[in-house]
This record gives C-alpha cells, sequence and structure tokens, in this order.
C-alpha cells in the first residue's frame, strides 16, 4: 500500500503518514463493522448513551490537543480549533436529546390495542468527512449514527488524517466496542471504494457538491441505502434600509460572514447584495476593516483572524476563480494577495460585480466576497435567489415585513436576519437544497437519518373476524 501523508500548511512540515486502504482494507473494514453491529444495537440505549458520554468527556480533557491537531492540519487559528473541539464534545448531549425526541420509542395504549412507534439502526453506515471542520463536521454524523445502534466505516479527508485518527483513540478510550467504528484513511479512491460497498447500508457526506450529485446518482441504483448529502453553497448577505447607527455591527456581520475561517465555511457568504444608496459607505467600511484583520498561523501572537486556505491546491483553485471574475469585468475593491506562491496565504478579497450578468453560479471556498449593488428591493431578492445552491441566506437591516419577504422567496435551508449567514443554532437543523442538500438535514435531525421507523399496532390477544363478502 503508499503511504497517506498529512502536512502543515504553514509549513510543509509533515504530521502524519500512514498506509492508504485499497479496496481490500475497505472491504475488511466493512466486514468487521458488520459483524459488531448487531450486538451494538442490541445494547441498551442506556449503555450506548454512557459510552458516549464517556467519549465527550475525553475530548473535554484533551480538548487543546484536539484543537492542536487540528490547527496543524488546516491552519485553522487556535482559538478557532478550541470551539470546534467544544462543539465536538458538546454534540453528544444535544444528539441524546435529539434522538429522545425525534426518533424514540412511542408507545399508545387505547384499551388495550398498542399503537406503536419505534427507530431501527440502518445497520453499518459509511461516513465521508471534510476537511474545514475535520472533527466537528463528522462527528455529527458519528455521534447521532452510533446512539442509533449502528456501526460506522468513516473516511477522513486525506488532508486531515491525523485529526481522525486522535478521535478515534478517545472513542476506543471511551469504550466502544471494537468494529463499531472503522476508520478508512485514503485518497478519492478509498471514497470511491467506501462509497460503492454493497455492504453498507447507506452513506452520510459533507463536502462539494460535485462529489455529491455523483454520489446521488451512484445511489439512485440503491434506493435501500440511506444517502444524506451536506454540500456547498452560493450564499447571499443582503443588505437594505440600515440604519447610519448599525453601519459597524454590520460590517463586522458582513467580515465574519464572508471570511471567517479563511472563508472555507460552506454558510460563508459569497456574495454581498447590498442597496445601492448605502453602497459606498458600507464597502469603505468593510474595506477599511478588512485592512486591520490579521491573516497568519494558528499559533502566532497576537492570533490571527483566519490563517491560509487548506494547501496550496486550495489556493491555487480560488486564485483561478478571481481570475475569472475580473476578466468578465469584475473590480477589485481589495485583490486577492498571496504574499508567498510557495504556501496557501490569501488575503480578503473584495470583487465589485454590479451590473455583471455573467458571473459564474459557483461556490469559491475561500477569502472572497463578491458585490451587488441593487437599487430596487424586489430585484435585489431576485439577485440574492438567483442560485442553483439553497445552503444558507441572511438579511441585515430592513423591516420585519422586508425580511419576511425575503425569506418567503429566498430557497435556502438557513435564512437569518441581523445575523452572520454562518451562524447556525445547534438545536435546529442544518441543510440545504438544490445543489446543497437533499433534504436530509443534519445537526438536530440528524437522528432521522440514522434511524428508520417501525410502525406497529400489537395486542395482547387474536381477535378477528370476517366482515362483508362471506357467505352465511
Amino acid at each position: 500500500m503508499a503511504d497517506l501523508i498529512s502536512t502543515n500548511p504553514c509549513t510543509g512540515i509533515e504530521l502524519w503518514r500512514g498506509p492508504i486502504a485499497d479496496e481490500a482494507a475497505v472491504d475488511a473494514a466493512v466486514q468487521r463493522a458488520r459483524a459488531a453491529q448487531p450486538a451494538w444495537e442490541a445494547t441498551p440505549l442506556d449503555d450506548r448513551i454512557a459510552i458516549l458520554r464517556a467519549y465527550a468527556d475525553r475530548v473535554k480533557a484533551r480538548a487543546d490537543d484536539v484543537a492542536r491537531i487540528i490547527s496543524q492540519e488546516t491552519g485553522k487559528p487556535f482559538w478557532e480549533t478550541k470551539t470546534e473541539a467544544a462543539s465536538v464534545a458538546a454534540k453528544v448531549d444535544i444528539s441524546i436529546k435529539a434522538q429522545a425526541e425525534r426518533t424514540g420509542a412511542h408507545l399508545t395504549d387505547t384499551n388495550g390495542l398498542i399503537q406503536a412507534l419505534r427507530h431501527r439502526a440502518h445497520g453499518v453506515l459509511a461516513v465521508l468527512g471534510p476537511y474545514n471542520f475535520p472533527a466537528h463536521l463528522p462527528n455529527g454524523h458519528i455521534v447521532p449514527a452510533l446512539l442509533a445502534g449502528n456501526a460506522v466505516v468513516f473516511k477522513p479527508s486525506e488532508l486531515a488524517p491525523a485529526t481522525a485518527e486522535l478521535t478515534g483513540t478517545l472513542w476506543r478510550e471511551a469504550g466502544l466496542p471494537d468494529g463499531v467504528l472503522e476508520i478508512v484513511q485514503g485518497d478519492g479512491e478509498t471514497g470511491k471504494a467506501l462509497a460503492g460497498h454493497a455492504g453498507t447500508d447507506g452513506l452520510l457526506f459533507t463536502g462539494s457538491s460535485g462529489t455529491g450529485k455523483a454520489l446521488a446518482r451512484q445511489f439512485a441504483e440503491t434506493p435501500g441505502r440511506i444517502l444524506a448529502l451536506e454540500m456547498g453553497g452560493n450564499n447571499p448577505l443582503l443588505v437594505w434600509d440600515l440604519a447610519d447607527g448599525d453601519l459597524d455591527a454590520a460590517t463586522a456581520i458582513i467580515v465574519q460572514s464572508a471570511f471567517l475561517s479563511a472563508g472555507q465555511r460552506c454558510t460563508c457568504a459569497r456574495r454581498l447584495i447590498v442597496q445601492d444608496r448605502l453602497a459606498n459607505t458600507l464597502l469603505a467600511r468593510i474595506a477599511e476593516t478588512i485592512d486591520t484583520l490579521i491573516v497568519g498561523a494558528p499559533f502566532d501572537q497576537p492570533q490571527p483572524f483566519m490563517g491560509p486556505v487548506v494547501d496550496n491546491r486550495a489556493a491555487d483553485k480560488v486564485q483561478a476563480q478571481v481570475a475569472a471574475l475580473l476578466a468578465l469585468g469584475g473590480g477589485a475593491i481589495r485583490p486577492l494577495v498571496r504574499r508567498d506562491p510557495a504556501l496557501p496565504f490569501l488575503s480578503p478579497a473584495l470583487i465589485d460585480m454590479s451590473g455583471l450578468e455573467n458571473a459564474p453560479d459557483e461556490e469559491i471556498f475561500g477569502p472572497v466576497l463578491q458585490i451587488w449593488r441593487e437599487s430596487d428591493f424586489d430585484v435585489a431578492i431576485a439577485r440574492a435567489n438567483a442560485t442553483r445552491f439553497g445552503l444558507s441566506a441572511a438579511m441585515l437591516g430592513g423591516t420585519r415585513d422586508q425580511f419576511d419577504r425575503f425569506r418567503q422567496r429566498t430557497r435556502a435551508g438557513v435564512i437569518n436576519w441581523n445575523r452572520p449567514t454562518n451562524g447556525a443554532s445547534s438545536a435546529l437543523p442544518f441543510g440545504g437544497l438544490g445543489d446543497s442538500g437533499n433534504h436530509r438535514p443534519s445537526a438536530y435531525y440528524a437522528a432521522d437519518y440514522c434511524a428508520f421507523p417501525v410502525a406497529g399496532m400489537e395486542a395482547p390477544v387474536i381477535e378477528g373476524a370476517l366482515g362483508v363478502g362471506v357467505r352465511a
């Protein structure tokens, strides 16, 4: 087997090395998971919960270690990866509550006849994880899947294998039985082998729209296997009728929406649609704020606002996408700058696309915000909604009636008012429409796709009689 190598994007230093799982290794992992799953599902729910809570305790105890390895593999600031580690631990109690509310057992006794609703595990679920939140996002699938009684085979991003190895160790320390969580490291070929394996009962995916569409085509041939897709977005942020006193707050929300995590959140704002009369003042304020943002390595002091994109290949792609926008006629209010061609650090960019109708409807997964100026509110809403994606959207300013018009006409799974596009509540579902998802929202609704309902009527004695259509 060839080796998979993880390197620090800020330095190029090797962090982790291990064998790439080929088809035989993937098959062996699936078989181990399938052998372990029946006993895990038969384990009383309270006992499964105890192991999950032990895992959360292990994550809390080693939170700095978890955050540190995420920072080393992705380049994200240490302050930010500490919040990711906290989210990993918090997911357990959130999932326990969601499972009880949405997919627990519900029995109604009516004069001795019980109407029963129970939920069963699918069996073995594959999980394909992304690099932008290499601990938190796979964890959002794995925790509810295990809670429901599934076994899991997890293929992490090839850019963050060390993070997965550490979380796998914490699961073992928590007492998770052998085989219930298998980790297969590798590249795209490993992912294909896992996604296509007939021994799995479903796939939970977080990643790009292109890969998600390919998986949807593949899974069309196996309707009995569950497929949950969580993909990207070309997310709009609309600013309208903003009060003068709200300019600073709006600027902060816009910068957070567009540039947090170096623009590598699927919910980041990609398109700012701004009322024309506000545009000059607001854009000047945004540009001034961008100039103050620190772009640096994870452990620099003072701590940076954002780090690099995940690797040089990602940086090359973002640069090419921005060059294409400029070639179409876009104007750089703040250009995208790569200070060292050998490293993937990118400065935040503002590109004015006002008046251009030929901009590609693509997700630019980096620190790039496109601007459109509009003078008519309905045209602005149409501009915001003109996308094949449908993950996140937000509006700043305006009245409740205006926001309701925006909300009612915008097709997205997350729609915020006076909050960032990348602000999502863990107590709510998270997912998108169109090229952003397949109506399998995660977060609080992840319980729904990790189990299937079994409905029944149950009586203690047999009672039956034929009625109409029987000869006397």
